[in-house]
């Protein structure tokens, strides 16, 4: 029989796993940074990266009801943005997006590694930036021990009140963990950073694609599978 994992093996090993006993080990985790390093960060060795993908746009004023600023917060809760391709997410359905513990299936050619992350505040506000006004609405997660990077990302919804345009946003701040195993290390150094700037491109297509199909009428023309065991998988559509 195969010894039982230690408290402090990374979740992601050992592939293939149990996504419910992996999900679960996920609330033992803490965060894998002081958030205090992510508040100073201005350089080597964080990496900052700030993305702008545009989204139809809408009426100038509030959010509509059915508009592109209210469909991009359903796919962003949903976290429905990404590249299944490139990562797929598993969390508890039901849980509230808040302080949501999500087991991300990272995938890369033949590779599948499932890494743990947290989500922290949502963000529910509006702000002037450069003198005009903007609704946003958005969330952000943190890389828990055991994943291959340190660091924190925040996606957003942005609505400029003053004319309609509908933005979406993503800031990162991170950079490599300590990497135990000489493969994983040598091929997130080869790759990551690639893999990294792909993943927020895609995030932002997909995002403007499933927008789109919403604002047709058709944005549950892919129905999204019933959660198997109370588990969600997204990107689902």
């Amino acid at each position: 029989m195969a010894e039982a994992p230690s408290a402090d093996d990374p979740p992601w090993l050992p592939w293939p796993g149990r996504v419910r006993s992996q999900l679960n080990r996920l609330g033992e985790l803490p965060f894998s940074f002081d958030p205090d390093e992510i508040d100073a960060a201005t350089g080597d060795p964080w990496l900052i990266d700030d993305y702008t993908h545009p989204l139809p746009g809408e009426a100038p004023g509030e959010p509509l009801s059915e508009g592109p600023f209210a469909l991009a917060k359903r796919v962003l809760a949903d976290y429905d943005f990404t590249d299944r391709r490139q990562i797929r997410a598993f969390y508890k359905a039901g849980e509230p997006l808040e302080g949501r513990d999500m087991l991300l299936e990272v995938r890369y050619l033949f590779i599948r590694l499932r890494i743990g992350v947290r989500v922290g505040n949502v963000v529910d506000e509006r702000r002037e930036v450069e003198g005009r006004p903007v609704v946003v609405w958005g969330a952000g997660y943190g890389t828990l021990r055991g994943h291959l990077e340190r660091g924190w990302i925040d996606y957003e919804v942005w609505k400029w009140s003053d004319t309609g345009e509908v933005d979406f946003r993503i800031r990162a701040v991170s950079h490599t963990a300590e990497i135990r195993n000489p493969i994983l290390r040598i091929g997130f150094g080869a790759v990551g950073r690639r893999q990294q700037i792909r993943f927020a491109r895609r995030c932002g297509e997909r995002m403007e694609r499933l927008v789109v199909q919403g604002l047709r009428g058709d944005f549950g023309a892919e129905p999204a599978p019933a959660p198997v065991e109370g588990i969600r998988a997204s990107p689902a559509r």
